[in-house]
């Protein structure tokens, strides 16, 4: 009976990372196309009027708010690690010091050869100071990430445009970026991303930034460890109730916050509203799968998001190699040329064809390539799984 909640747990939790997965692509595809800078001055790329609406669409209802499912799965699973290595006796820190290391390298490699994008670097780093609150208890976590997302939702107070950057150097700098991502070599994209300077933002906002962003981005990660040691996704049947009022509530309070900042940007408390309706439409969300779960479990595209949530790691990889390809110069070169409607449909057919591949390729193997090379480093182990030491306490 334990083993069935177990791997039914593992099922929702897997199935909501492939439903992260999805939405991550959809927003990234805006800085594929347009570039991290870009995205946020559309009308240089003159968008029609359906253009527009994707864009406005994107903005509301999928940027900022599948980012945060994706920490607090990262929190909820760091958590449940935590407490099997318990099980086979096992010091939990070295293992996740090793993970962490090995997410970072990978992050570095990724953001430095392919992709501006990349969150594993950052994911990695956040892993070594979340170490801080493993074994506090549930009180603390669930205090700590109630009162750092209120802190950083105050931090969006004030109007968009009063901004330490350089409007003038941003203009200049996406006008390049076009020039570079569209028509240039590989090297010469690479020189652009890693060297170019879009805001010529002084030097202690940058130290700033790299000691708060930690606090900032805390309180998903806090969730998602709070949900593990409080158990929400067991025997999700009986929660069926929770789990519908949760995601009608969220869901609706977090599309009308996004959409007070979106549709009033000039209103400086509208800022505080996008920021603190992210995070709970990114609960919606959560739980709105919760409920999809409890009622097609056994359908395939059910099933068939659970496999591309287990080969997470190499799915975010690959979406990277895909639309590179497609967008920069050394592929297709179509940089700021398809449209945000044309990037959503994109976004819509590359899932749709991960999603169909990884519930083939779990058919034949275990892991995904870069989830075994994960778990062989963070293991010790070409097996890849953890050795139950003398003495643990079997499940």
């Amino acid at each position: 009976m334990m083993t069935d909640i177990k791997d039914q747990r593992l099922r929702i939790i897997d199935g909501i990372r492939g439903l992260s997965l999805a939405g991550i692509l959809m927003a990234n595809m805006l800085i594929f196309q347009y570039g991290m800078w870009g995205k946020e001055k559309i009308h240089f790329y003159s968008p029609s009027h359906m253009d527009s609406i994707a864009y406005s669409f994107t903005k509301i209802f999928i940027e900022g708010s599948f980012m945060p499912v994706f920490s607090f799965l990262f929190g909820f699973g760091m958590m449940k690690m935590k407490q099997s290595l318990d099980r086979n006796n096992q010091k939990y820190k070295r293992h996740f010091f090793r993970r962490f290391l090995f997410l970072a390298v990978v992050g570095f490699l990724h953001s430095t050869f392919l992709w501006e994008g990349d969150i594993l670097f950052f994911y990695g780093l956040m892993g070594l100071f979340l170490l801080l609150f493993v074994g506090r208890k549930k009180k603390t976590l669930i205090t700590s990430g109630c009162i750092l997302l209120l802190l950083f939702s105050l931090s969006g107070y004030g109007n968009k445009h009063d901004t330490l950057s350089d409007p003038i150097a941003i203009e200049a700098y996406v006008k390049k970026t076009i020039t570079v991502y569209s028509t240039g070599t590989y090297e010469e994209i690479k020189d652009h991303r890693n060297h170019a300077d879009p805001g010529h933002l002084p030097d202690y906002m940058y130290l700033f930034l790299f000691l708060f962003a930690p606090f900032f981005t805390a309180p998903m990660f806090l969730f998602g460890m709070y949900a593990a040691k409080d158990n929400w996704f067991e025997e999700p049947d009986k929660k069926r109730r929770i789990y519908l009022k949760a995601a009608t509530l969220l869901t609706l309070s977090g599309i009308l916050l996004k959409s007070a900042h979106h549709f009033f940007p000039q209103l400086s408390w509208t800022g505080i509203a996008d920021l603190l309706g992210s995070s709970i439409l990114a609960f919606g969300y959560i739980f709105a799968f919760a409920i999809l779960y409890t009622r097609f479990e056994n359908s395939f595209w059910l099933k068939a998001y659970h496999s591309v949530g287990k080969l997470s790691l190499s799915n975010y990889l690959l979406q990277t190699v895909i639309c590179t390809t497609i967008f920069y110069g050394y592929g297709f070169g179509l940089f700021g040329k398809l449209g945000v409607l044309s990037g959503v449909f994109l976004s819509i057919g590359i899932f749709i064809f991960q999603t169909i591949g990884s519930y083939w390729y779990l058919k034949r193997f275990k892991y995904g390539p870069v989830e075994k090379l994960l778990r062989i480093w963070t293991y010790f182990s070409y097996s890849g799984t953890s050795t139950r030491k003398k003495g643990s306490v079997g499940t």
